[in-house]
């Protein structure tokens, strides 16, 4: 089974507590909320430049996110720097952000790590989360994967569903702790009813297995339709091959085309491989070998393992004017579109048939993603 991290920081958080005993900062907040960022500034700014830390801080993530301003990276780092100096937390977090993305200041990993640092160290989070994933992937810090499940752990119990996620795929893949296939089901649990789709994916390939739960296909497939209906591509197209397979759910050709549709046009290289086999095997498609040589060169190029070998089968059963057909709708096809779906010369004899695979293949090839 595939096992997914989230790989990315969390993106920049506004703080909207009162700050004690300063006229106008919270009729400042309450015009930002009403989206009257002009009231909100001229509350916001004489504050901040009076050396309020909430009042900084919130002045910053207006420059960062262009609101009643325009939008300036430079001065949101500016002042959410000297509202972190003050020891304001969230400030501390966002400051890190910035150093980690680049965004106002020079791209800095040990200074995104230190100020990650100094926020966890206070309880907050998101920057515990961020901390765990600097240390898991070795930036800024030295590697280390007991570390990212210490901080992961953290942000975790306090109810952040990425940091469960990714503390339950580290219980189920063994990094940085024991394998415990049954402690990564309860995290993961937790992250997906938040609607965490990593984690529906990850929970329902639990399932799937019957790794750390009962083994159940309904539940399998269910976790895979929250997932993909979020738009992950790896769901999409695990969900698919459970339609083509009628595990969990009633066999349906057309439910999996849709969504082997829906994560080939993401890239992905199985599903493309997926659709590829059946317009060549008229499953649920009409016959076209055009469009099989087209896909399966697609899924060649994105990487799958057995694509070429399917592809140069059909290609010498391809006429010249189809086979160039073939060529071009794979090269025109640009990720985010449609993958192709119609050609002009694509109909064959259906007594012939050739494949290196009698069926796509299953989940466990997506590991080698």
């Amino acid at each position: 089974m595939k096992i997914k991290l989230a790989l990315t920081a969390l993106t920049l958080t506004l703080s909207s507590l009162a700050a004690p005993a300063w006229a106008g900062f919270d009729e400042g907040m309450r015009a930002y909320a009403a989206g009257d960022y002009a009231t909100a500034l001229s509350e916001l700014r004489p504050l901040a430049q009076q050396g309020l830390p909430r009042a900084q801080f919130n002045l910053g993530y207006m420059y960062a996110q262009g609101q009643g301003v325009a939008r300036d990276d430079v001065q949101a780092a500016q002042w959410y720097r000297k509202a972190a100096e003050q020891g304001l937390a969230i400030a501390q977090g966002n400051l890190g952000v910035m150093y980690k993305n680049g965004q106002g200041v020079a791209r800095d990993d040990k200074q995104a790590a230190t100020w990650f640092r100094q926020a966890a160290d206070q309880g907050d989070a998101t920057s515990q989360y961020n901390l765990g994933l600097m240390y898991a992937n070795g930036q800024g810090v030295g590697k280390s994967d007991a570390q990212a499940l210490e901080w992961y752990r953290k942000a975790a119990d306090q109810g952040l569903a990425i940091a469960q996620g990714n503390l339950g795929g580290m219980y189920r893949s063994g990094r940085g702790v024991g394998k415990e296939d049954r402690l990564a089901a309860q995290w993961l649990l937790k992250a997906a009813e938040q609607g965490d789709a990593t984690s529906q994916y990850n929970l329902a390939g639990m399932y799937k297995a019957g790794e750390g739960v009962a083994q159940s296909y309904q539940q399998a497939a269910a976790w895979y339709e929250k997932a993909a209906d979020q738009g992950d591509v790896d769901a999409q197209y695990s969900l698919g091959n459970m339609y083509r397979l009628g595990l969990g759910v009633l066999q349906n050709d057309q439910k999996a085309i849709e969504l082997y549709q829906q994560a080939a046009s993401q890239g992905h290289s199985y599903a493309m491989s997926s659709l590829a086999w059946m317009y060549e095997h008229e499953r649920g498609l009409p016959r076209d070998l055009v469009l099989a040589h087209a896909l399966y060169n697609l899924a060649s190029a994105a990487g799958h393992d057995k694509a070429p070998a399917n592809r140069d089968l059909i290609t010498d059963r391809l006429s010249r004017t189809q086979l160039l057909e073939a060529q071009t709708l794979a090269a025109v096809w640009k990720r985010g579109q449609p993958v192709p779906s119609q050609s002009q010369t694509g109909l064959l004899d259906k007594n012939k048939s050739a494949c290196v695979n009698l069926a796509p293949v299953g989940d466990q090839a997506a590991s080698a993603r």
